[in-house]
């Protein structure tokens, strides 16, 4: 999960609610849980929520999960796009959007993962310090689209056309597409029926689709031949030749709760048949 994003100006007691947050996302993007836990509240009854309906009550969830997440990556960015604070008294409220960025392997920082977020939240001034005391994080669709592994900065997903395949029930997945695990540059093949369903030929796999709109692609996927299981993000290109996006775990064996969208990588279908033709 993120909390927001920005640049601290100097190592020192924030003054305000948004120094505050500043130096949250910072610590954040550093890593530094240490700061983090000194900004937000470990209240038993501290409510936050972040992506696919996850839900965190108290401090000590978060804090495991966040410990997760930073050993999992080689690095993180949290740029800023808005910010807008509001003010009472003790009490003060935002709304922010940002993007997590995700740098998963440390000798090849071109590939990256890139969720773009909203997050609002609610601070707490409590003897003299400004404290997080809630927050609410949920996706957001921009033009460089959720998730995409971007190979450079310049890099982005078009918008849908006018004249793109239909969305859900009159788009056709069947046929064979070779998909590579970006990271360990793996390879395999999915042979897939027209509503994206269909095994691979890797542990025992099968993928299922769940929905497909705007080129947007989402599903999932099960490996019995070592026992995991997981889920899946990619938007297709204009053409249906290929897809890029990303994939993670949600279960390892007995491990069933592992945090979504947090472990995982990039991925790169190739269709290896022709796209079916519109009737």
């Amino acid at each position: 999960m993120s909390i927001l994003a920005g640049s601290l100006a100097a190592a020192k007691e924030p003054v305000d609610a948004e120094a505050t947050l500043r130096l949250i996302v910072q610590a954040n993007a550093d890593r530094d849980l240490p700061t983090m836990s000194k900004y937000m509240s470990h209240d038993s009854d501290a409510v936050g929520y972040t992506i696919d309906g996850h839900k965190y009550v108290g401090w000590t969830a978060l804090a495991t999960d966040m410990r997760t997440e930073f050993t999992s990556v080689a690095k993180l960015e949290l740029p800023i796009t808005y910010l807008q604070f509001w003010h009472k008294g003790d009490i003060a409220w935002f709304a922010m959007e940002l993007d997590y960025i995700r740098y998963l392997n440390a000798t090849d920082l071109t590939q990256r993962m890139v969720l773009p977020l909203r997050e609002t939240g609610v601070m707490e001034r409590r003897d003299g310090t400004w404290i997080l005391v809630t927050w609410h994080e949920s996706t957001r669709q921009p033009d460089t689209g959720m998730g995409i592994a971007l190979a450079d900065p310049g890099t982005v997903v078009r918008r849908v056309s006018d004249n793109q395949a239909p969305g859900p029930n009159g788009a056709d997945l069947s046929g064979e597409w070779e998909v590579t695990e970006i990271e360990d540059n793996k390879k395999y093949v999915a042979t897939l029926d027209a509503h994206g369903n269909g095994p691979y030929t890797w542990q025992g796999g099968q993928f299922a689709t769940t929905s497909f709109n705007d080129r947007r692609w989402q599903g999932t996927w099960k490996q019995t031949g070592n026992d995991r299981e997981g889920a899946f993000e990619v938007v297709i290109s204009e053409d249906g030749t290929e897809a890029k996006g990303i994939w993670w775990y949600v279960r390892v064996g007995t491990r069933d709760n592992i945090p979504p969208r947090q472990h995982g990588g990039t991925y790169l279908w190739k269709r290896l048949t022709p796209p079916p033709t519109a009737p």
